[in-house]
């Protein structure tokens, strides 16, 4: 399927086309960028607004949860497609600039950023609301490590995005991933002699790993009791091989299908994990989200 003006948000394989539209058609680049915006900040309100209403009446479950956040993404496009307004002001602020103004908002001056990032960092619009920061134990970085954040994703969104290509996962999805796992970089595991082991995902070497690996205590929820435990992780010669495994592990094993299906749905895709059984953490699901839609990583992407 062509992908529409608002398709990237859901679909990462619209990068592509809104990058060639960047030097072909610098004017409806900079549109386009604008409406990719637009969608995902009345995504992101709608859901702020589930959020802030209670859910746990006796027909509130994960599955209606699921079909909600379906719905709000059809919402959210439709609505963008009528336009609120904010493409318009983006478009006008955009403009203003030359033609390397489009190029920047389609993601082809600074591949660092995707072109809705880019378009955030442009013309961020006043008083726009920020999902709150995640509480204890949500591995979300406090208030003031906003750069730390932002120096992770710097270095990683390459990689990210390269995965994305594999698996069709939104690159901020997987950055969000390995935030979670790694405490943004500063709790990434080590090996015997100190060094790194650009392991940012948490995989475990089993009977099927055949490359090098590194013992560290993990803390595991077995039976649901949490419990520290000594266990075999996989090593890596480079980030970019840990972040092609990764991609490898989710394309190759049929449990994690939903996973891949999930779309541009933060919610389906950390359930769809915590099901599969990529971690035992009871809230492992709830953490990923939290970071996912949260400040620290809108705004170390828009910086």
């Amino acid at each position: 399927m062509t992908p529409g003006p608002t398709s990237l948000a859901l679909d990462p394989r619209g990068l592509e086309k809104l990058r060639a539209d960047a030097g072909a058609a610098p004017e409806k680049a900079i549109r386009d960028a604008a409406r990719q915006f637009e969608t995902l900040f009345v995504n992101m309100l709608l859901k702020s607004m589930r959020e802030a209403a209670p859910q746990d009446g006796p027909l509130d479950s994960e599955q209606t949860r699921m079909y909600t956040g379906m719905l709000d993404q059809q919402l959210a496009q439709a609505m963008s497609a009528r336009g609120i307004g904010l493409a318009d002001v983006m478009v006008r602020q955009l403009s203003k600039g030359s033609g390397t103004a489009a190029a920047t908002a389609a993601g082809v001056t600074a591949p660092s950023l995707n072109p809705v990032a880019a378009a955030i960092r442009d013309a961020r619009p006043a008083g726009a609301p920020l999902a709150p920061l995640g509480g204890p134990g949500s591995a979300t970085p406090p208030p003031g490590s906003t750069p730390k954040a932002r120096d992770f994703i710097n270095r990683m969104w390459p990689h990210a995005v390269d995965a994305s290509r594999a698996t069709g996962i939104p690159p901020h999805f997987i950055i969000g991933q390995a935030a979670l796992e790694s405490g943004w970089g500063s709790r990434e595991i080590k090996t015997a002699d100190g060094k790194e082991s650009h392991n940012l995902f948490g995989i475990k070497a089993g009977r099927s790993w055949n490359g090098e690996s590194a013992d560290t205590t993990t803390t595991e929820f077995i039976n649901g009791v949490k419990q520290k435990v000594v266990d075999k992780f996989r090593q890596y010669s480079s980030y970019a091989e840990a972040f092609k495994d990764y991609a490898n592990l989710l394309k190759n094993n049929p449990r994690y299908a939903p996973v891949l299906q999930a779309g541009g749905d933060a919610s389906a895709f950390a359930q769809g994990l915590q099901k599969a059984g990529y971690a035992t953490d009871p809230a492992y699901a709830n953490k990923l989200t939290r970071i996912i839609t949260g400040s620290v990583l809108r705004q170390g992407l828009s910086a």
